[in-house]
């Protein structure tokens, strides 16, 4: 059966298919075309890496619209059927000839060599040769970003541009434009023997019932479409006789059923269809319009948004016992949640069952390490046990992890459909791989989770796991990965002549982080708790290095600039007899992440620096901080000493420690970390987060709750919850801190870049035209602004053609002193309104 597809997820070894109607199945990797398995072969048999030979993702992407034939069906062991598929051109086309192809026609190709003057592609037709030229292929390749050329192995829709010697030698198109204008006619001889979905025809309607219609296309083919494929717009006002564009989607061999689709993303060949947002998938909505029931399928609803989604019967209650199908009238609301998205219906799937209502995890990506989380055991193998956490989720247990000893005969104390409590080592969503651990001494574990080198700051204690014992000392592992190295002189306080007769593989201990280099993901650790921890610039420290701390948190200090250094200032502390050195990074010079960086900039190595605060003391290094903010927290004793002075509903200072994927680290003075989750992060929807915060941003949050088996703070970043009360006094306030700041480099700038200060917005200046670039916009000198870069957009241009040469007057708009622009306008509208 041909099907068109739409890829979902693209792996190494496989392509996830989204089929119409709710459906899926998978491409193998080989199944792709001849001209890759054949590059599949070679690489195997050469056992080295090809050239020529690209994976799956850096030729696919999740999105794309491909034909496919089934090629089988599997039964799995829990009874679920797996549709095994290929977009090989020679399958695909199996029912074309050469002499059947025409000038007009749209069908798959897939790339089988590059040639000097464009690509030799394989259409799957016998005897016939096919050429795409490097001029016709450019467009689609600029669109697609894959790289400056095609791949062996890419598979494309094709138009046949000219037919040469009775179909032997056919000249292709893969040009966007071209081939979204095609449309299938009568003159192209198509045959219900080679018809191919993702054909694009004029169709006349014949019949129109509840559940669809029937339409009649090509003089003499018919077909079906299906209530989800009709055009949600227009489903109510399609009549007989009718002319409309449809789209082919399946072609079945044996019934000859044609089955077509009228939604507009599919009506112009190429076309993708649209995505769900990120945060819409697991989203649980209060109230689902019904929009119409069909007893034999399920039910269509409106959501909050006003897209449209699809419930099968199943998902309309519990047992079969209980659905009620009276419940389920138009205009009816009901609780569902959204649990898939059909990119070849464009419609959520989502549920009504209670129990998938309320589950913690529908997917991988709600699942993060450390999480504790039940589950069912699916099976037991040499390589450990597959555990079902939930419908579509399955996690590994490593044999090593299956309990705190070696267990040489696991079947003993596990069976098939045990409930087991585990937690989670790693979790890569993209993968598909969930590590999981039955350790109980992890398991159960109250102390942090260690789940990537940032958080291992000297000091802190957690369990870990023993990989390696040897002579030098052991190799001890935590989450996602994240290992160090316990020398021999630390693994106890007595020495230890043969670490591997004393440690073995899988125990778990708990370990201190000694030292840790990030960026080198180096990490040294100690057994011995009551060891001290490293200091932060170097693996060993003498006694004559360590600075006898003086000074406490909150202590005021004007210092001077020694070094100025990529990530900060070395300064020390003036009116000082011991000449403490101290360390500023340039993200604490102030609560502005912008005008840090501005600040740094300007300053010179013996500049002074007043009313700067202490804020920690870590090794050998004091840490010191000039955010406004975070010093009259402190002085206001608006601040938290330990974990056990946090309480719900407090208000703090502090400032962004890491931006992860699912939220935001927050440090405050005296060391204590909170996360705001992502759900906590704005009062607008959060795609990405990176987009929101950035690292050493000042900020106020509010503490939500108190995670003590993390030991970690819950946080909300909303602007909305973080307000003590008058927001336009503090908004004010920060303005003034502001404008105060940017004085203060103004001042600095005089002393080094004069005529940069001299350049305030509004200020008209009298400029020379340098250049005009591809995009419209222009480039300017002139003695005002020598030294600077100054830029006016094509916008800013007005109604102006600007040649190079030219006098004229701008109008600053902007001023980045970091980087030496200036951007001006040349609007006359702009221009009048100062004098």
């Amino acid at each position: 059966m041909l099907l068109l597809g739409c890829i979902k997820e693209v792996s190494y070894y496989e392509l996830a298919i989204n089929l119409p109607n709710g459906l899926s199945g998978f491409v193998p990797v080989t199944q792709i075309s001849d001209a890759y398995s054949k590059l599949l072969t070679k690489q195997v048999a050469q056992g080295d890496s090809l050239e020529e030979l690209h994976s799956l993702p850096d030729i696919y992407s999740p999105g794309t619209l491909v034909r496919c034939i089934v090629t089988s069906i599997e039964k799995s062991d829990d009874g679920r059927r797996s549709v095994k598929l290929s977009i090989d051109p020679k399958k695909i086309n199996k029912g074309l000839t050469s002499t059947a192809l025409a000038a007009g026609m749209v069908l798959s190709g897939s790339v089988s060599s590059l040639e000097d003057h464009g690509y030799l592609i394989d259409i799957g037709v016998t005897g016939t040769h096919a050429f795409l030229p490097h001029e016709k292929a450019k467009n689609y390749i600029k669109a697609v970003k894959k790289g400056p050329d095609l791949k062996i192995g890419q598979n494309l829709n094709c138009l046949i541009v000219e037919v040469k010697n009775e179909g032997r030698v056919v000249c292709l198109s893969i040009d966007r434009s071209e081939v979204a204008a095609s449309i299938a006619t009568e003159r192209q001889n198509w045959a219900l023997s080679n018809l191919l979905p993702g054909l694009v025809v004029k169709a006349r309607v014949q019949k129109v019932v509840p559940l669809g219609m029937k339409l009649k296309f090509l003089s003499y083919f018919t077909g079906i479409v299906d209530f989800m494929h009709m055009d949600p717009e227009k489903s109510m006002s399609y009549s007989p006789d009718q002319v409309v564009k449809a789209c082919v989607l399946s072609v079945h061999p044996t019934s000859r059923a044609v089955r077509l689709t009228l939604r507009s993303p599919f009506l112009h060949p190429g076309g993708a269809p649209r995505q769900l947002p990120d945060q819409r998938m697991g989203a649980v909505l209060e109230e689902a319009t019904v929009k119409a029931f069909y007893k034999q399928f399920g039910a269509v609803f409106e959501l909050d948004d006003g897209t449209l989604a699809f419930a099968r019967l199943k998902h309309l209650s519990k047992t079969r016992k209980s659905f009620k199908p009276g419940a389920f009238k138009e205009g009816s609301k009901h609780k569902c949640r959204i649990i898939d998205y059909s990119l070849m219906d464009e419609m959520c799937v989502v549920s009504l069952k209670h129990q998938i209502i309320e589950a913690r995890f529908l997917q991988y990506q709600d699942i993060h390490t450390g999480d504790v989380v039940q589950g069912k055991v699916l099976s037991l193998k040499p390589i450990g046990m597959q555990v079902k956490v939930a419908d579509g989720i399955r996690g590994l247990v490593p044999s090593l992890h299956l309990s705190d000893v070696i267990l040489k005969q696991p079947e003993k104390k596990y069976n098939i459909g045990d409930e087991v409590k585990c937690r989670v080592l790693e979790c890569n969503p993209g993968g598909k791989k969930l590590i999981l651990t039955l350790k109980k001494s992890l398991v159960q574990s109250k102390l942090p989770v260690l789940a990537n080198y940032e958080d291992a700051k000297p000091g802190l204690i957690t369990h870990g796991f023993v990989v390696c014992a040897r002579e030098f000392g052991c190799i001890v592992k935590f989450y996602n990965d994240v290992k160090g190295l316990v020398p021999k002189n630390e693994l106890s306080s007595e020495s230890i002549s043969c670490p591997e007769k004393v440690f073995y593989e899988g125990q778990v201990l708990k370990v201190m982080v000694l030292k840790c280099e990030p960026q080198q993901e180096r990490l040294l650790l100690s057994f011995r708790l009551s060891s001290k921890p490293g200091p932060e610039g170097k693996w060993i420290c003498t006694p004559q290095e360590k600075q006898e701390v003086k000074y406490q948190i909150g202590e005021i200090v004007d210092v001077k600039i020694l070094k100025k250094k990529d990530n900060g200032l070395e300064v020390s502390v003036l009116e000082d007899e011991d000449n403490v050195v101290a360390w500023i990074p340039t993200l604490h010079l102030s609560d502005f992440v912008a005008t840090s960086k501005l600040l740094w900039h300007c300053l010179q190595e013996g500049d002074i620096l007043p009313r700067v605060m202490y804020l920690s003391d870590k090794g050998e290094h004091i840490i010191l901080s000039r955010k406004s903010a975070v010093i009259s927290a402190v002085r206001e004793e608006q601040v938290v000493r330990s974990f056990s002075e946090i309480q719900p509903g407090m208000l703090l200072t502090g400032y962004v420690r890491n931006v992860m994927p699912f939220g935001v680290f927050v440090e405050f003075p005296f060391g204590v970390t909170g996360l705001a989750p992502k759900v906590s992060m704005s009062d607008k929807f959060v795609t990405d987060t990176k987009d929101h915060f950035v690292v050493g941003q000042t900020v106020i949050a509010k503490v939500t709750s108190i995670d003590e088996e993390k030991q970690r703070v819950l946080l909300d970043l909303k602007v909305s919850e973080c307000s003590s009360g008058d927001s336009a006094a503090e908004s004010f306030a920060i303005l003034n801190q502001y404008f105060k700041e940017l004085k203060e480099i103004k001042d600095l700038l005089r002393k080094g870049e004069p005529s940069i200060c001299e350049l305030v917005p509004g200020k008209r200046v009298h400029l020379i035209v340098q250049d005009v670039r591809e995009d419209g916009s222009a480039l300017f000198s002139g003695s005002s602004v020598t030294g600077l870069t100054v830029t006016a957009t094509r916008y800013h241009l007005g109604d102006k053609n600007v040649a190079p040469g030219e006098k004229r007057k701008a109008l600053v708009l902007h001023v980045d002193a970091l980087t030496s622009k200036v951007y001006v306008s040349l609007r006359e509208e702009l221009l009048k309104q100062r004098p």
